[in-house]
């Protein structure tokens, strides 16, 4: 239906394109290591984080300090893989319904993570135990997941 409450009758498709599940994939940038052991540690065991507010919205920095370990550059990586909008609300399960949002940054070993609506309407009206989410951050950082033996 048109703007100006015409309708137009759009005939059904006579073509039909093969079904290639490998069409459009392209190589991770991120390959999987070889098989190795991992432990379940702490996600701050060397992650880094800082969150905050913005509105109703919370925003978490999560980082690889660039301390001159050799290991740095895999576990950036690592954090990178490991950061998805599905592990978010894993490790964060008051987001199971909420938007996020995981911008990765690899020039500076990092993340950035929103979780839209995670405050309510803001700092004012929040029943939260962390209204401004500043403690985020570091609640995070004590959630456990595994972690390769190699990058600890």
């Amino acid at each position: 239906m048109h703007p100006d409450g015409r309708r137009e009758v759009v005939a059904d498709p006579t073509a039909f394109s093969e079904h290639d599940p490998e069409a459009g994939r392209r190589a991770s940038p991120f390959p999987a290591p070889a098989d190795s052991v991992n432990r379940r540690v702490p996600l701050g065991t060397f992650v880094h984080a800082r969150s905050g507010d913005k509105g109703g919205d919370a925003n978490i920095g999560l980082w690889v300090a660039n301390d001159g370990d050799p290991r740095r550059e895999a576990r950036i990586t690592w954090l990178a893989k490991l950061i998805s909008p599905v592990k978010v609300r894993e490790l964060v399960p008051e987001a199971a319904d909420l938007d996020v949002e995981v911008y990765v940054l690899p020039h500076l070993g990092a993340v950035n993570v929103i979780i839209r609506g995670l405050l309510g309407q803001g700092v004012a009206a929040s029943t939260r135990f962390d209204p401004q989410a500043k403690g985020l951050g570091e609640w995070l950082r004590s959630r456990v997941v595994h972690v390769q033996e190699d990058l600890l």
